[in-house]
């Protein structure tokens, strides 16, 4: 599975959010990559987020007013992907005034983390675990505990 985070944003390389999303890359089989641009406007932004989408790939936009679904949910969603056929999910995560309609058109599932607003490279931390729990769910690893 390839997966790509699209985010606004940059992470300094020093950063201790650096060094959570580097640990859970670094656990998962999958093949992740992140991109990143700098905040600028909005329309600029989403043009880079949908220009990160690679062909065929699912798409997850992290928005406030997505669903808010539980883990094993969400690895049931991509697990039902793979079984279909997927090999690439994207993640987009927009900048301080969110996404515009036309990259929520884009997506296959609009995700929120819950109701609270985190700094867009903290989401990124959260995000790389999510994706690791995922996996260790659809592999029947102990690290998800119910």
């Amino acid at each position: 599975m390839k997966i790509v985070i699209a985010a606004i944003g940059k992470c300094k390389k020093n950063a201790p959010e650096a060094a959570i999303i580097a640990e859970y890359i670094k656990r998962s089989g999958w093949d992740i990559v992140i991109k990143e641009q700098d905040n600028s406007n909005q329309k600029d932004e989403a043009e880079f987020l949908q220009h990160s989408i690679p062909d065929g790939a699912k798409v997850i936009v992290l928005d406030e007013r997505g669903v808010n679904i539980s883990s094993p949910e969400l690895a049931e969603k991509v697990e039902n992907w793979i079984v279909s056929g997927c090999s690439e999910i994207c993640f987009l995560i927009g900048g301080a005034d969110g996404h515009l309609q036309s990259t929520r058109d884009k997506a296959d599932l609009i995700l929120s983390f819950g109701k609270l607003t985190l700094p867009h490279i903290l989401m990124r931390a959260v995000l790389s675990e999510q994706i690791y729990r995922i996996q260790t769910i659809i592999n029947h690893h102990p690290y998800h505990r119910v």
